[in-house]
């Protein structure tokens, strides 16, 4: 009799385990029984449905945003990628209103946010390079160069590039890169560092009236590499005024000039523009050069500010060079974090 009652109880071993297929399907009916035999779920959310439509337009028309009232333009172009926030926020509005239409119209600013940006959201950085650039806004106010230049430099670049140098901090920095560097110059509030010999170093007029760019020719192993470095004036939101650049307008054209007119077919810049890539302002620098970040970055490589980065002002661009992997350093004492990338200088092989 033990053994029978012991079979009759296996024999009944109860439920079987829920699948997971079965677990969404009755959460998808959950939220959407309320949905079922309501007249007004596709008219509900018309609102919702047109902000996710108008926000799809601004991503894809961004050009077109005129920049003649308080350069609203390069104001959205700056902050572009974050548009992509509104989109879980209407998802969930429109969930929350039960509305079909305006769950239908928020594919489409999705779809557009991935065509945009969905790239940058997987890595691209490959193995290799040989040669390594780094470049750090080290801040005016910055409480400890050493600690900072000290930081930077250990990051293995070949060379270095360093803008808003107060005069008074330059021996702070020459006394802590020394013993990475051999050669170094700085022009006005810029500087660069190299491990190799420089020549025709020269400030670049940016029509400011003072020096904040300079060029240099650098002697790599794999020949001559002109390197610029930029610190474009910052651009500033005021109330009356709105997104002013004027001046750093100026100066990206200036800028862009003077790397179309180098004769040095390699050319690598390492900056500060006060802008990213998208900005349209900056087209006679980027129409020329490739971003490292932007061809073989992971990530987005936002920069500042240092405590929550929310956009890309500084850069590292190419011309001539196979740039294979760039990234953001870690977070120094300045309000900016350093860049870095990695390059093929031997193009040919």
């Amino acid at each position: 009799m033990a053994q029978q009652a012991y079979v009759t109880e296996t024999d009944n071993p109860g439920p079987a385990p829920e699948r997971p297929g079965t677990r969404l399907r009755r959460l998808a009916s959950r939220l959407l029984d309320g949905w079922r035999g309501d007249p007004r779920v596709w008219r509900r959310g018309l609102v919702l449905a047109l902000l996710a439509l108008l926000l799809a337009l601004v991503m894809v028309l961004h050009a077109h945003v005129p920049n003649r009232i308080g350069n609203l333009g390069s104001l959205t172009e700056t902050f572009l990628p974050w548009l992509g926030v509104f989109i879980p926020v209407l998802l969930a509005l429109a969930l929350v209103r039960r509305s079909a239409t305006a769950l239908i119209a928020v594919v489409l600013p999705a779809l557009v946010w991935l065509n945009l940006f969905g790239g940058l959201l997987t890595d691209r950085t490959d193995g290799g390079g040989d040669f390594m650039v780094a470049t750090h806004n080290v801040n005016a106010d910055n409480p400890d160069p050493t600690a900072t230049a000290q930081d930077v430099a250990s990051s293995g670049a070949d060379v270095l590039a360093l803008e808003e140098v107060p005069a008074a901090d330059v021996p702070v920095y020459e006394k802590a890169l020394a013993p990475t560097y051999k050669y170094h110059a700085v022009e006005g509030t810029v500087g660069l560092w190299s491990k190799y010999p420089m020549t025709d170093v020269r400030a670049v007029d940016i029509r400011l009236g003072w020096k904040r760019a300079m060029r240099a020719t650098v002697a790599t192993p794999e020949g001559p590499l002109a390197v610029y470095v930029a610190h474009l004036p910052s651009v500033r939101v005021k109330v009356e005024a709105g997104f002013t650049a004027r001046q750093r307008d100026r100066s990206a054209d200036a800028l862009g000039q003077a790397i179309a007119d180098e004769p040095v077919k390699r050319v690598v810049l390492l900056g500060d523009l006060n802008g990213t890539t998208n900005d349209r302002s900056l087209n006679a620098v980027t129409s020329q050069m490739r971003s490292t970040q932007g061809a073989s970055g992971s990530g987005f490589g936002f920069s500042w500010p240092a405590s929550f980065p929310m956009a890309r002002i500084d850069h590292i661009m190419v011309k001539g060079v196979d740039p294979v992997s760039s990234w953001t350093l870690p977070r120094t004492a300045s309000d900016h974090l350093p860049v870095a990338a990695r390059v093929n200088l031997d193009t040919t092989s």
